[in-house]
């Protein structure tokens, strides 16, 4: 009877480790990534080469519109060439002359008959052209001192550059007696309209009585002014 009670006895004590050892077992096995929280990799997943979002190369725009214009580079459209505007030469720009782009001198001619010359020269750099082809001359501000032009002379037009020059005479007293008013500076412009007219000094103080004036021309012996 007591070898049968030390019989079960053993057997409950095999049986309640192996129970033991099972539920050991089972909490050491691979654990339910569902349990903890973490998300299980899907079938779906792919890699950005896959999914067509591969990195776009240096340089280049990952919409896949080409490379990127490089900076600084410039249109080929525009004004195109400008010269030598920008250093204010005005070469070879076809121009008429304003006065302002002129010098003046007048001096006195004696011979062959007295009167004074005008002589109109291109500053510095400009080539212009003489297209009007009266120059407007005046002494004060009074319509009565507007020399009238008198028609010698004449090229139309006249292209003034570096040395050339352009001439004009003016006949500044054309009555007999004693009338008129001394000047001692005479107003010149290319253009009746010019609206900065250049102030020219006389070599003398003048009296000046109805004045005429010749047109422009590069010959000096065609601009002796003549009452006609």
């Amino acid at each position: 009877m007591r070898s049968r009670l030390a019989a079960r006895s053993t057997r409950l004590v095999l049986a309640a480790a192996a129970v033991t050892a099972l539920a050991a077992t089972t909490a050491c096995g691979p654990e339910d990534p569902t349990e903890n929280g973490a998300a299980a990799p899907t079938a779906a997943s792919s890699s950005p080469a896959e999914d067509g979002r591969s990195e776009a190369p240096s340089g280049e725009s990952a919409s896949g519109g080409g490379s990127t214009p490089a900076s600084g580079s410039k249109s080929s459209g525009g004004t195109g060439d400008q010269g030598e505007s920008s250093t204010g030469d005005k070469s070879g720009y076809g121009q008429s002359c304003g006065t302002n782009d002129l010098d003046f001198t007048v001096t006195w001619e004696a011979q062959p008959i007295s009167h004074y010359l005008i002589t109109a020269k291109a500053k510095s750099g400009i080539t212009c052209y003489l297209d009007v082809n009266t120059p407007s001359v005046s002494f004060g501000s009074g319509a009565d001192g507007v020399a009238s032009p008198v028609g010698q002379g004449g090229e139309d037009p006249i292209k003034l550059s570096g040395s050339s020059v352009a001439y004009a005479g003016i006949n500044v007293k054309t009555t007999e007696g004693e009338g008129g008013k001394q000047f001692e500076h005479v107003i010149i412009a290319t253009t009746e309209e010019d609206p900065d007219p250049a102030q020219v000094e006389l070599p003398d103080a003048p009296t000046v009585d109805k004045p005429i004036v010749t047109n422009w021309s590069t010959k000096r012996d065609e601009v002796i002014p003549r009452v006609i």
